[in-house]
């Protein structure tokens, strides 16, 4: 019977419901007749009339196209874009910033609880407003040269005036003015030393970006110290997410003069930058990174720190190489170290890992893997470094048991 329920809906029928609660991937669980809806636009115990977008054996995807009873945390969008038309970027700006914050908690909560079968909760921390805040952006050019954004789970590029969550250096104004070539990526950086460049790739595969304006190597000052960052190595987007992550990891790894660290995922050297001074000239960092143009960022960074190593690769390939470790730092990508490189990093018994997520997911599973491997999470910090999206930071802490 229920089967039958779900194989009756179809693309574009709609229906009345009340919205449930917060998914993974900034979405919101309705369920109607036997179906399970995954909704954008919504907020937990709002009524809503809903448009199926997609239909799948184990799941359907929706969108609100009424609201009925809205949520008392529901605010009108700063943005003129941020609607199931528009952008696909921004897509919790129709609720209030302190929801946003307890959704984004809830998130790691069920996360934790149904992947690591952990009991938690973390207090999601505002670090800024909610505007211009972000200092790395893609955007992509339609058939006629305008600059946009696509829209969700869409291909079709959208065109804007302006971009709100960038910062006022980034300038997206006058850039959306411009006509560009038609059909490519425009990969946009601005530093804290007040630099801009602009690189264009491909719209569509891997193609690498080429520079097109400003510098190629732009330099970030945190905490005192200047870094070199090139057009196409990693650094984080929010403006002030260097300084408050360098000082989490700082604040969790409490090394000593003297102490060996892991630096994974290392990237041009943030933690590094940091950490090289409290351990000292007798102490060791050995950074590993995959990107080669962040490690050459890293390796003209630390050419006067003679206790800094660094290595570019594979992680896991390289972890076999390292015989002991004090602290681990590792910051991987999204989807996660992985249980071959945490049980590298368990080998080495270090008194400490802290683990630097964009992903609570992935978090949750790798300290599944970690609780296997003799370490339990001892602290979690979480921090709202994508404000007016589902994104969250969180930096963790894991010891033996």
């Amino acid at each position: 019977m229920e089967s039958s329920k779900k194989a009756r809906w179809s693309v574009g029928d709609s229906f009345e419901a009340v919205i449930e609660k917060v998914a993974h991937g900034g979405h919101f669980i309705v369920r109607h007749e036997g179906a399970v809806f995954f909704v954008r636009h919504g907020i937990p115990g709002e009524k809503c009339r809903i448009v199926i977008t997609s239909t799948g054996s184990s799941f359907n995807r929706a969108d609100v196209i009424e609201v009925l009873e809205p949520s008392i945390d529901r605010v009108p969008a700063p943005c003129e874009y941020a609607h199931r038309s528009g952008c696909g970027g921004c897509d919790f700006q129709h609720i209030s910033l302190t929801r946003q914050r307890q959704l984004k908690a809830d998130v790691i909560t069920e996360q934790f609880a149904r992947i690591a079968k952990m009991e938690i909760y973390v207090e999601v921390e505002e670090v800024s407003g909610p505007l211009h805040w972000r200092t790395r952006s893609i955007a992509t050019t339609n058939s006629v040269g305008e600059l946009g954004f696509y829209g969700a789970r869409s291909h079709t590029v959208v065109p804007i005036k302006d971009c709100l969550i960038t910062v006022d250096e980034m300038n997206m104004k006058e850039l959306a003015g411009r006509k560009w070539k038609p059909d490519v990526r425009v990969e946009i950086a601005t530093s804290t030393m007040k630099e801009r460049n602009i690189a264009l790739a491909p719209k569509r595969g891997e193609g690498k970006a080429r520079l097109t304006e400003g510098v190629p190597v732009l330099h970030e000052k945190v905490a005192g110290k200047i870094l070199e960052v090139s057009q196409d190595s990693f650094w984080q987007s929010h403006v002030k997410a260097p300084e408050i992550l360098t000082n989490a990891v700082l604040d969790f790894a409490q090394l000593q003069r003297g102490e060996h660290v892991l630096d994974l995922y290392g990237g041009v050297g943030l933690f590094t930058s940091a950490m090289a001074d409290v351990v000292g000239s007798d102490g060791s960092i050995v950074l590993i990174e995959g990107s080669k143009s962040a490690t050459g960022d890293a390796a003209r960074n630390f050419v006067d720190n003679s206790q800094v190593k660094i290595l570019t690769g594979d992680v896991a390939k390289h972890l076999p190489q390292v015989n002991s470790a004090h602290v681990v730092v590792l910051d991987p990508p999204r989807e996660g170290a992985g249980k071959v490189v945490l049980a590298q990093i368990s080998r080495l018994a270090p008194r400490a890992v802290v683990y630097v997520a964009c992903d609570p997911a992935a978090l949750a599973r790798d300290t599944g893997y970690f609780s296997e491997l003799g370490y339990s999470l001892t602290k979690i910090k979480a921090f709202d470094l994508f404000p007016m999206t589902h994104h969250v930071e969180c930096v963790a802490l894991f010891n033996p048991a």
